[in-house]
């Protein structure tokens, strides 16, 4: 569906989504070298938590570095954008190969999280935050 031969090497493309963040991530048989924006995925995310939380496919599958990971990013902010890249990583491992959908699906790495930010209604501060109450 989404495979297309690049210099002799199969490659998976897959988009990942989490809150406003959109992640493109291309999946390509390597050494595991991992690339977001341009930038070296460590770099970009900065803290050790958001990068666990990218690379969890690869934990769970043990496939880490039998893959180079090129993702283009935008949207949000970088904890929205590392769940985003994880959601990527997933689908596009399912594509390439789908041994690895059992194991993904029961870390419930497949499932797009659906929580969003609520919107602000007229009259409040934010979404729920009212003026403070005076009787008087």
């Amino acid at each position: 569906m989404a495979e297309k031969k690049v210099k002799g090497a199969n490659q998976v493309i897959s988009t990942g989504r989490r809150k406003k963040s959109v992640a493109r991530v291309r999946l390509i048989p390597g050494s595991g070298k991992c690339t977001v924006n341009g930038r070296d995925m460590a770099k970009y995310l900065q803290r050790d938590t958001l990068l666990l939380v990218a690379r969890r496919p690869f934990a769970v599958t043990n496939s880490g570095e039998k893959f180079d990971v090129i993702v283009n990013v935008s949207g949000g902010g970088v904890s929205g954008q590392a769940g985003a890249i994880s959601h990527g990583i997933a689908r596009a491992l399912v594509k390439y190969d789908e041994m690895y959908k059992k194991e993904l699906k029961e870390a419930g790495l497949l499932t797009r999280d659906p929580r969003m930010k609520e919107r602000k209604k007229y009259g409040l501060k934010k979404a729920r935050k009212a003026s403070q109450f005076s009787k008087r």
